[in-house]
């Protein structure tokens, strides 16, 4: 706790300085996606000003019923759930944040599959685990890295090799899937490797 309050602002005001909020004052188009900030600040602020519609309010929480009802429903008859939470984090949350949820959890779903029928799946599984984990957490830290090289050379792009071109996008998803791969298939080997006494 002592350690979140000492790295977190510090990190915070780095990113705001540097890259910026989406919704902050002096934001552009590359600013960073604050979808919870600026949900809250949607309600505080039309609450205060008078003006928040209330009828939007009212489909969230009917909405947010049924979705509860269904997940009893589902769940009292054991045929899987349909989580409150996990439907309304999709509904608020842009697409380009909850696209590869689904990826992963299938991805994640086929390399778990594959970890019960080793020799040790316990250990497998963990492998897995501390892969995806640092896939993470890696993202995080380069995103801090990469503020940091924002804020020293003043430059939005300070990493850009070439051009923007219209095969930048393509190429770089092409690149990740395969690294991507390739990450979870050497896990795969190294797991599936017979453990030295």
């Amino acid at each position: 706790m002592i350690f979140g309050a000492v790295v977190i602002p510090p990190v915070l005001d780095l990113l705001n300085s540097t890259l910026g909020f989406q919704g902050a004052p002096g934001a552009d188009a590359n600013s960073l996606a604050a979808p919870q900030a600026a949900l809250i600040s949607a309600i505080a602020q039309g609450i205060l000003g008078g003006d928040l519609d209330w009828k939007l309010i009212g489909w969230g929480a009917a909405i947010g019923a049924v979705v509860v009802m269904v997940d009893e429903a589902l769940r009292y008859t054991k045929r899987g759930s349909l989580p409150p939470l996990a439907v309304g984090m999709g509904i608020y949350l842009p697409m380009a944040l909850t696209l590869l949820i689904p990826a992963g959890a299938l991805l994640g779903r086929f390399y778990d599959n594959w970890a019960k029928r080793t020799s040790n799946p316990e250990f497998a599984e963990r492998m897995g685990v501390l892969l995806a984990t640092g896939l993470i957490v890696g993202e995080s830290l380069f995103g801090v890295a990469f503020a940091m090289l924002v804020g020293a050379t003043r430059q939005d792009t300070p990493l850009a090799l070439v051009a923007e071109n219209p095969w930048a996008v393509p190429l770089s998803i092409v690149v990740f899937a395969g690294a991507i791969v390739g990450l979870y298939a050497w896990t795969k080997r190294e797991a599936s490797a017979p453990i030295e006494a």
